[in-house]
């Protein structure tokens, strides 16, 4: 018998979307299983925006990696066709944008059951704000307008997942109290500049493009607060 795939998940905070020296996009990158991956953009969270389409291409055309994109609002293959192309890929990169209606919109399609299969056959799945809260059982989010919990992700990650946890007023003291009072389970809070890689739930590595970034461990204690732990982050580019 064959030895079974790790199954993997990421967390960035930044890459090509907001930063300008591609470190977390490589560090992504290096973890793939093949040499030169198939990396597929997922833009669902933004309406598929050309021109966030545009950047994504930009920043990896020039990487040693096969880029491309999957359009959902103007869906171009069928359901045979979507399995094929979904899990053909090494890396599924996905965008930021509004968590909720990006889940809505993979499962009208079918897109978190090949998510799902893919994932339990090796490929990388990643992404950025919504591309990082839709693999946990829970995050926090605005999609509905101000900051609150969403609690029907697609739970290949266990736990939550905060973004933006140092650079949007509010998240911080909001995701706290949301897993103080039990709505959302313990998790993972992200500030800009940070990556973190799970294998089969468990965090195996943390890096970061600056030394001020932090990656948390955020749980509730016996006295309906919260414990804040910050885990350690290696610095890339040294």
């Amino acid at each position: 018998m064959g030895t079974a795939a790790a199954r993997r998940v990421a967390l960035v905070g930044g890459g090509f979307s907001t930063d300008e020296d591609g470190l977390l996009d490589d560090w992504l990158l290096a973890r793939a299983r093949n040499p030169r991956p198939r990396v597929c953009f997922v833009p669902t969270a933004s309406g598929d925006a050309p021109a966030y389409i545009d950047r994504f291409l930009r920043a990896f055309a020039s990487r040693d990696c096969v880029p491309s994109v999957l359009p959902l609002f103007r869906r171009e293959l069928d359901d045979e066709a979507l399995r094929t192309f979904l899990l053909g890929q090494d890396v599924v990169y996905v965008g930021g944008g509004n968590t909720a209606n990006l889940l809505a919109v993979w499962r009208a399609h079918g897109v978190d059951r090949l998510l799902r299969e893919a994932y339990a056959q090796g490929t990388l799945l990643c992404g950025i704000s919504a591309g990082a809260n839709c693999w946990a059982d829970g995050s926090h989010t605005d999609s509905f307008g101000p900051l609150t919990y969403l609690r029907d992700g697609l739970g290949l990650l266990p736990g939550s997942v905060c973004p933006h946890y140092d650079s949007e007023p509010g998240r911080r003291s909001s995701y706290r109290d949301a897993v103080a009072t039990g709505m959302l389970p313990a998790g993972w809070a992200v500030e800009d500049g940070v990556g973190a890689l799970f294998t089969d739930g468990h965090l195996v590595e943390a890096v970061t493009r600056s030394s001020e970034a932090r990656l948390y461990r955020v749980r509730p204690d016996a006295h309906d607060e919260v414990h804040e732990e910050v885990l350690p982050c290696r610095l890339l580019g040294n």
